[in-house]
């Protein structure tokens, strides 16, 4: 008779192993797909998600399913939660734009990475500096958004103009993209994103200022810190700060 090792699986339900125990040197505290925190055992019961069933002198290649229910508790895992949410959203005129907006982003450094495995090793977008990702994110936001309008003015403030990475004219959001590199560290890009706060804080057309920092090298040493420091909500303006992707 065999027994059940356990798996890993990500936030966002990509499993990293499903030998935990056996094989720990597998084990990631962060997915190496999409920078999310790894679990291995259910948030709600904290009974072990069951991972590769092995029998000593038996060797199977099989995958292990990743399950969207715990069977211990009966509760939804946080990927399949996240899954329908999704699903509704998608389907919902009053769905939440920034929900929306979170999903592409996060999933953003998937897209970048994929693009880079095309057929016969054709030409691809590579993602070098922030107009890339300017690029990539305006493709991916018409998936759910109709009314994008890159570079739009932004009023002045202390005597200087901006310009508006993206606006969703509908939502009332603004979106500002950064992308780390080698010369700009945390600091800095935390001050650049005060400064853009500030111009923002007068536009009337932004209700919400989406922050999203592209971090494919890992320059932002924690990057949950540097979230949580810049995000905010007042009465008629709200910030949300997401870096991707997480866990270097």
């Amino acid at each position: 008779m065999g027994q059940y090792d356990t798996q890993e699986v990500c936030l966002n339900g990509h499993q990293t192993t499903d030998s935990y125990y056996s094989s720990p040197e597998f084990r990631k505290k962060f997915c190496d797909r999409c920078g999310a925190p790894t679990i291995h055992a259910c948030p709600n019961c904290g009974k072990d998600i069951k991972g590769d069933y092995f029998v000593e002198g038996v060797f199977d290649f099989s995958s292990t399913p990743v399950p969207d229910v715990c069977e211990n508790c009966g509760k939804d895992f946080p990927w399949t939660e996240k899954k329908r949410k999704i699903e509704k959203s998608s389907k919902d005129d009053k769905s939440d734009p920034t929900f929306l907006l979170q999903i592409i982003c996060e999933r953003f450094h998937l897209v970048a990475k994929q693009l880079r495995q095309r057929h016969a090793d054709r030409p691809t977008l590579d993602i070098a500096d922030e107009y890339d990702v300017q690029d990539l994110l305006h493709a991916l936001l018409t998936i759910y958004f109709d009314d994008i309008r890159p570079e739009e003015w932004n009023q002045s403030h202390a005597g200087k103009s901006t310009r508006v990475d993206f606006l969703l004219k509908e939502e009332r959001i603004v979106i500002e993209v950064k992308k780390t590199r080698a010369t700009l560290n945390a600091k800095q890009l935390g001050d650049e994103l005060i400064i853009d706060i500030a111009h923002y804080r007068n536009n009337p057309d932004c209700e919400i200022l989406y922050c999203f920092v592209y971090d494919p090298e890992g320059y932002i040493r924690n990057p949950i810190g540097f979230e949580n420091d810049l995000s905010k909500k007042e009465e008629e303006f709200r910030v949300l700060v997401l870096v991707v992707p997480k866990g270097h």
